[in-house]
């Protein structure tokens, strides 16, 4: 399949996305650790269960996200959010439950529905193979697609404009109900964060997906051509924030992960136990 240079002629006009004056924000939740990441399998659109890791994070993100404000707090606005969208596989499912739950348990009022835009890629032949395999048996086309995005990806599986193709549709969906009966906002207004300014006066959502699809996302809101693709990256159940200003999209925040930190501690701390026990240096 040929695409033009860069992917460009195949981003999306972020302009014509976003609408006119739309001022909302975005928070970006990756789902937690599920099995086939524990097992270092190819997932992609494979229905894959959270770990128990994965469950915990799911409980630290919701807890994050029940309290936005508590020290450092997230640039998020006051109020509750809008909706709660997710990917519909069962690893962005119990993720978004957990949220949901946590929104509800906090007094926060939030409306939870899936949407198949925001699915992971579909990988192929990849999806529930080791790592270790898809390299031996697919070593040329996994560099490839490491390298070239736009030019290869795997056997039988979606390359990168066919997911922007479902990505944009559903984005357009979730901003077209934030801006819904709002007045536009203006950009003459202080634009530099730093100063004291309250938290945002706005409606915001949050959309539990991938990591795959999240790229993309950040692509197409920043009208960026689809070879940058490997420029994002985001981390289990990490936290980003996308601002909207007027119609232009601001990333206030990305990768944010310091609420899973006493997980990763407890971690560190059962890895020296076991190795104690065991007599390795």
């Amino acid at each position: 399949m040929d695409h033009p240079a860069g992917g460009r002629a195949l981003t999306s006009d972020a302009a014509r996305l976003i609408p006119d004056g739309l001022d909302a924000t975005l928070v970006l939740v990756r789902h937690g650790e599920s099995t086939f990441i524990a097992e270092g399998r190819f997932q992609g659109q494979a229905e894959t269960p959270l770990s128990p890791i994965g469950l915990r994070q799911a409980g630290l993100v919701a807890d994050r996200l029940a309290r936005p404000h508590d020290p450092p707090a997230l640039p998020v606005p006051d109020g509750d959010p809008l909706e709660l969208v997710h990917s519909p596989l069962e690893r962005t499912t119990q993720t978004a439950l957990a949220i949901e739950a946590a929104q509800r348990g906090a007094g926060r009022r939030v409306t939870r529905r899936p949407d198949a835009g925001f699915l992971e890629m579909h990988q192929g032949a990849w999806q529930g193979l080791h790592r270790t395999e898809i390299a031996e048996r697919y070593g040329p086309q996994l560099a490839a697609w490491r390298r070239t995005p736009l030019e290869a990806w795997a056997p039988d599986g979606e390359s990168l404009p066919e997911m922007q193709a479902r990505v944009r549709p559903a984005l357009a969906t979730i901003l077209g109900r934030l801006a819904d009966g709002r007045p536009p906002g203006t950009h003459d207004r202080p634009q530099v964060a730093g100063y004291a300014d309250p938290h945002p006066d706005h409606p915001w959502s949050i959309v539990v997906g991938h990591d795959g699809v999240f790229k993309v996302t950040l692509l197409t809101l920043f009208d960026l051509p689809l070879d940058r693709f490997w420029m994002w990256s985001m981390d289990l159940c990490a936290v980003s924030v996308l601002e909207v200003r007027a119609g232009r999209p601001v990333l206030r925040a990305h990768n944010l992960t310091a609420h899973l930190a006493g997980l990763a501690d407890a971690r560190a701390v059962a890895a020296l136990d076991e190795r104690a026990s065991g007599g390795a240096l």
